[in-house]
């Protein structure tokens, strides 16, 4: 029997929650119609973020042995009303993943509150998803992964020619720079050692999104404070073609690249909300 505790428990995720006592689905605080079995299949994996729940749990938690139904049927059922109600999609979820003839897990982070506030997060999503100041999965759209692939790797390919042609063109930067600093050279030394660490990172994404890595997701979120910084300190990189551009065109493509370290985050989210 479970605890009165147990009983009053909440349930937060994303836009959602869960209140165990009053038997209700939440959205930004409005009620979602939801049945009983759909909800109690919530409750499941609520309870095991990031952990499968077989089928043959679930057919115990819902139906008695001496219950005849069209298992499988019901089943999907259930769990399609369930995702109904999530706005969830079976084919790029964003909360209730399918294991195939297996069981479901539950992919998104779920904070627990009770008496005693207890905070559990899905091992399948990165801490950055989790931050207040980045936007949440649950707030983006799906989107095909190959359209993603194709502005990621494009992304990509970007900063390659920012560093290839910085590389190329060391003098003429230390030129361009002498005039506003007094140590030129480590700006010099800043931007080599940046291009030469960037270099292979982005090779290693490019590579990603070309093969398609099912790790990829992962692999960038763990990537993403190095990325993060990097991009940044380059987002002054169009102060390097100044005498081209003119100070006001520099400024403004500084602007727009000071962005690009959280569209590609956003892209992952969007593309590749669950590894392959």
């Amino acid at each position: 029997m479970r605890s009165a505790n147990d009983q009053n428990r909440v349930f937060r995720f994303g836009l959602y929650e869960a209140d165990t006592a009053a038997g209700e689905l939440r959205k930004n605080g409005r009620k979602v119609k939801l049945q009983e079995q759909p909800f109690r299949v919530l409750l499941l994996l609520l309870e095991r973020p990031g952990t499968l729940v077989t089928r043959e749990e679930i057919r115990r938690a819902l139906w008695s042995d001496d219950t005849f139904v069209d298992f499988d049927h019901s089943l999907n059922t259930v769990v399609n009303k369930l995702r109904d109600a999530l706005d969830d999609a079976a084919a790029n979820p964003r909360f209730v993943e399918t294991l195939a003839r297996r069981g479901y897990r539950f992919i998104a982070p779920v904070e627990v509150v009770g008496r005693d506030p207890v905070a559990a997060a899905a091992p399948t999503a990165p801490a950055a998803s989790r931050s207040p100041l980045l936007t949440h999965p649950d707030e983006l759209p799906s989107a095909s992964r190959s359209i993603v692939r194709i502005l990621f790797g494009l992304i990509q390919v970007m900063y390659l020619c920012f560093y290839l042609f910085s590389l190329a063109k060391l003098g003429s930067i230390e030129r361009i720079v002498a005039p506003m600093v007094s140590r030129p050279h480590w700006i010099l030394a800043l931007v080599l050692v940046t291009a030469v660490a960037g270099i292979p990172t982005r090779l290693y994404l490019l590579a990603g999104v070309a093969f398609d890595s099912g790790k990829l997701h992962h692999n960038f979120h763990k990537l993403f404070p190095f990325v993060f910084t990097l991009d940044e300190l380059w987002a002054l990189a169009p102060f390097l073609a100044v005498h081209q551009l003119g100070i006001g065109l520099a400024f403004a493509a500084t602007a727009a690249l000071l962005y690009v370290p959280f569209s590609q985050r956003t892209l992952m989210l969007m593309g590749y909300r669950t590894a392959k």
